[in-house]
């Protein structure tokens, strides 16, 4: 650890409650990440894959957390080298991002960069390279930045598997503040907030990961990282005023949208339009659905993909073992001949398509075994 490094360790607080459901709409991928490599192809801009070093097996401890990872995240600011005599113009800080390959893309988060086309970086506080905005999306939040920088001085952080992500889960936010320089803050997963929609209707910031450890304008942009030194989250947005923590964009989001960016420098979201959650074994039991694994489709968005092809909600409301469902409507079990017992494998096929493109769905309809061909659309407004 460097001299002058902080590591701000927050008590742990248990917080409950997960967000069930899903409204499906994602970003095709040009390009494919997975949680065994930094990144398997991001198109022809980048250099060759790189693979990251992840830990076989075994929990870390924030202090070899923070060893191995902290290295790649880097300081984002607009301005000059901060205040060191008198007359001298501080920069203003905008946030953290933190390196993913050895190419010198950098993640962070949107809402750090705001109209930003040009920032400066720094990993050590002192040196300040420039660094160029190669593309943004403001649906989920993720941007993606490109420095010019020797491959032996970036280190890429591991990425993993958001989907694992679990209530309960330690976490670590690490941050690197122009005030504090890197900072480690300490937390639990309090809940996984699938299916949550911007107001209108759009794919937003919606999938995220919410944590009780600290995360403020210094740390916003920077890395969620697991106990096996992992990346699963970019840390996005502070809580609500009186609220310790913040929110986090899953990294399996992130690794599509990234891929996207540096190929295309755009992000085209094909969007299918529904909220669905898990056929729960105990659900099937007690009501006699007619399979035991798939998605129950909970609502449909007006106007979109799936209500022009004519997929059907739940309308009948029971709660078993806490968690609340609408049964009655089609269960997807199957996507492209993909099966599906979580969201995240629907999101995932979605993801790999473009709007326009057909999606084929097998779905129970009742005691009856159906194929939909949904054309997916954009994401309403």
């Amino acid at each position: 650890m460097q001299k002058g490094d902080v590591i701000r360790v927050l008590g742990t607080v248990v917080a409950a409650g997960v967000g069930a459901g899903l409204a499906l709409g994602g970003a095709a991928i040009t390009g494919h990440l997975d949680g065994s490599t930094t990144i398997e192809r991001f198109g022809a801009t980048s250099s060759a894959p790189v693979a990251s070093t992840v830990p076989s097996g075994g929990n870390l401890s924030v202090q070899d957390i923070y060893r191995q990872d902290a290295p790649g995240v880097v300081q984002i600011s607009n301005g000059p080298v901060p205040a060191v005599a008198a007359g001298v113009q501080a920069s203003e800080e905008l946030g953290s991002g933190f390196v993913i390959d050895k190419a010198g893309h950098i993640v962070t988060s949107n809402l750090v960069l705001g109209d930003a086309r040009k920032v400066k970086i720094s990993f050590s506080g002192n040196d300040r390279i420039d660094a160029t905005v190669v593309g943004k999306d403001p649906a989920t939040d993720v941007a993606v930045l490109e420095v010019n920088a020797h491959s032996r001085s970036l280190s890429p952080l591991p990425l993993g598997d958001s989907d694992e992500v679990q209530v309960g889960d330690p976490v670590v936010a690490i941050g690197n503040s122009l005030s504090m320089q890197r900072t480690a803050t300490l937390g639990i997963v309090s809940a996984v907030q699938h299916g949550i929609d911007a107001p209108n209707g759009a794919p937003a910031v919606a999938h995220s990961i919410q944590t009780d450890a600290a995360i403020d304008r210094g740390n916003s942009g920077g890395p969620l990282i697991n106990t096996r030194g992992q990346v699963i989250g970019v840390s996005s947005r502070v809580g609500s005023a009186g609220e310790t923590g913040g929110f986090a964009i899953p990294i399996d989001i992130v690794k599509s949208v990234v891929a996207q960016l540096i190929d295309t420098g755009k992000v085209v979201h094909p969007y299918l339009g529904i909220n669905a959650v898990p056929v729960d074994a105990s659900l099937a039991r007690s009501f006699g659905l007619p399979c035991t694994y798939g998605l129950i489709v909970q609502s449909v968005t007006p106007g979109t993909a799936a209500a022009g092809a004519g997929l059907r909600p739940g309308s009948t409301p029971v709660v078993v073992a806490g968690e609340s469902y609408l049964i009655g409507g089609d269960i997807i079990v199957a996507a492209n001949g993909v099966p599906v017992t979580r969201e995240a494998q629907l999101r995932e096929v979605i993801q790999t398509m473009k709007p326009g493109d057909r999606l084929s769905l097998e779905i129970w309809r009742g005691r009856k075994k159906e194929s939909v061909r949904v054309t997916l659309g954009r994401p309403p407004g």
